[in-house]
C-alpha cells in the first residue's frame, strides 16, 4: 500500500495498526478497533496522537468497567455464580491491564477469577481443561485478534464443556457464546470514515483525538442458553438489542 502511494491506510487491530506504522511515518493511518492504543506505544495520548495514527480505541481507560458489566450480565443468568474462569491470550500487552482492571472492577460481584492461557488453536483445549478442572462455572474471553479468529472454535468447546461464556463483540455471541456487551465493529468501520473525511480536507491525524465507542450493544443467544439448559430471565431478554434464536 505505501508503494501503491495510498492517501489513507485504514487499519483494524492493534497488530495491523503497528504493522502500518512499521511501513510508513507519513501517511495517515486510522486504527477501527484497536485496544488501549497508549499503552501499546501506538499513539502518545487520547487527546492528542502525535505521529501518523488516529482512530478508534476499544478500551478507553473503563475496560474493567465494561468487563464488570459483561460479568454483572452473566450473573443475572446464573445467580449462584461464584467463580469465572478468563480465557485470554498474554502475548497480547494491553490484557496484561485488562486482567487487573477487571480483578479490581469485579470485586464487589464477589467472583472468584481464574485466568486460563490460550495463544492459539492449539492451546485451546488445555485452556478449557484448566477451567474444568478449576470448577469454572462461566468464562469471560478477553477479545484479541487471535481468539478471535478461532471464535467459532471457541463457541463449540464452550458448549460441549457446558461452560456460558461472555465476550465484547457480537461476533462471539454468534460464534455460540451465551451473551456479549460491548461496541459493533461495523459501527466503528463507518466512524473511520468521517475520520477520513476530516483529513482528506487537511486536518493531520496528529490533532485528531482518538475516539472511544459511545454506543454498546447487548446481544443473547438463546440457542446456546437451551442447550446449556439455561433459562434466560425475561428481564435480560427485554434489555438486549439482539436476541439469537
Amino acid at each position: 500500500m505505501v508503494r501503491l502511494g495510498v492517501d489513507v491506510i485504514v487499519s483494524g487491530n492493534s497488530l495491523s495498526t503497528a504493522a502500518a506504522m512499521k511501513a510508513t511515518t507519513t501517511i495517515p493511518i486510522v486504527m477501527t478497533s484497536s485496544a488501549d492504543p497508549v499503552s501499546a506505544g501506538l499513539v502518545a495520548s487520547l487527546a492528542r496522537p502525535g505521529g501518523n495514527v488516529t482512530g478508534f480505541s476499544l478500551d478507553g481507560g473503563n475496560e474493567g468497567e465494561m468487563q464488570g458489566k459483561r460479568l454483572g450480565l452473566l450473573k443475572e443468568t446464573l445467580p449462584n455464580l461464584t467463580r469465572v474462569g478468563i480465557l485470554w491470550n498474554p502475548d497480547l500487552a494491553a490484557n496484561l491491564s485488562r486482567l487487573k482492571s477487571m480483578k479490581d472492577a469485579t470485586q464487589p460481584l464477589g467472583l472468584k477469577l481464574v485466568a486460563a492461557e490460550a495463544r492459539g488453536l492449539d492451546t485451546l483445549e488445555q485452556a478449557f481443561a484448566t477451567m474444568v478442572r478449576e470448577q469454572m462455572q462461566a468464562f469471560i474471553v478477553l477479545t484479541d485478534p487471535v481468539l478471535f479468529n478461532y471464535r467459532q472454535q471457541i463457541g463449540v468447546m464452550a458448549i460441549r464443556n457446558r461452560l456460558p461464556a461472555t465476550s465484547s463483540l457480537r461476533e462471539f455471541a454468534e460464534a455460540g457464546l451465551l451473551l456479549t456487551y460491548g461496541a459493533n465493529l461495523r459501527d466503528l468501520y463507518s466512524g473511520a470514515a468521517v475520520f477520513i473525511d476530516k483529513i482528506f480536507k487537511g486536518a493531520k491525524p496528529a490533532d485528531l483525538p482518538i475516539e472511544q465507542p459511545t454506543k454498546f450493544e447487548f446481544v443473547i443467544n438463546l440457542k446456546t442458553a437451551k442447550a446449556l439448559g439455561l433459562d434466560v430471565p425475561p428481564s435480560l431478554l427485554a434489555r438486549a438489542d439482539e436476541v439469537i434464536e
